[in-house]
């Protein structure tokens, strides 16, 4: 009788520990540039076809198990069903006005710019109240799967949402890896800033801003949340404009010449440190 339960104990444990999220990507990233005119469309739930929201692919592939990033457009007035996703997914407001929140609960309308994060197993609708409404979303683990609600489960994270105005920004005399000079403004999102570990912030540029980032971590990728810049790989390349929702990965060392003609929020993910100089 004791083994049979220590086993059924074991099941469970080892249930909850698959069900957290990765804290750490494998994937080394490499330099590319994927521009707003040139993302890969499709639809988020091929099955309801143009009932779905539309998504976009950024890196990764979010129908196998891996880490992916893609962007998801919302049509005025949609509203999901109750439902719950096998993975947790955070993500962030690039337009329009987004609900994320249990069925039940009063609408807390997020506009661009704003933060939330969906546990995986938590019953949530999602809902968008304006014209146009798009947001990116991240997930460290696949596939990305919509499941009803009879199969809801706590996997120990909780939901998370931050209207853009409740964000907490930081500049260079909070932080070190921010130079002085540059007016350049952090809001950390999730994660942990131990070694190795994923973790992703907001970087706001100011306009007018002409310096460079510097990758020191196996992977690092940007998306473009609003405004936009100019990038190069190095002076011999020829510059790309990158303006939201486009995106850019860079490899280890490597160093990305940025300038902005208006101010630019950039979501950067990285397993480790980068460096924001003029």
């Amino acid at each position: 009788m004791k083994k049979t339960i220590l086993l059924a104990l074991a099941i469970i444990a080892t249930a909850y520990t698959s069900a957290q999220t990765p804290t750490t990507d494998p994937a080394k990233s490499v330099n590319e540039v994927v521009t707003a005119d040139n993302v890969e469309w499709g639809w988020l739930n091929p099955l309801r076809g143009d009932k779905s929201p539309a998504a976009g692919k950024l890196w990764g592939d979010r129908t196998k198990n891996e880490p992916a990033g893609f962007l998801v457009k919302f049509k005025k007035g949609f509203s999901s069903p109750p439902h719950i996703h096998n993975i947790t997914y955070r993500g962030v407001v690039i337009q329009g006005l987004l609900h994320n929140d249990d069925e039940k609960a009063e609408k807390q309308w997020l506009p661009a710019g704003s933060y939330w994060q969906q546990p995986a197993g938590e019953a949530h609708i999602t809902a968008a109240d304006d014209n146009e409404n798009m947001a990116f979303l991240d997930i460290q683990e696949g596939p990305y799967l919509v499941q009803p609600t009879s199969e809801a489960f706590d996997n120990g994270e909780r939901p998370i949402n931050v209207d853009k105005t409740n964000m907490v920004w930081l500049n260079a005399n909070d932080i070190e890896w921010v130079s002085a000079k540059s007016n350049v403004e952090t809001a950390f999102l999730w994660g942990s800033h131990e070694k190795n570990q994923l973790r992703a912030t907001l970087l706001r540029l100011p306009a007018g801003f002409r310096g460079k980032i510097k990758n020191l971590s196996p992977n690092f990728r940007a998306v473009v949340i609003s405004g936009g810049i100019t990038h190069q790989f190095s002076k011999k390349e020829t510059k790309s404009q990158l303006d939201a929702p486009s995106y850019f990965g860079a490899e280890e060392n490597a160093t990305s010449i940025i300038s902005t003609a208006k101010e630019t929020v950039l979501y950067i993910r990285s397993n480790g440190d980068f460096e924001v100089t003029m």
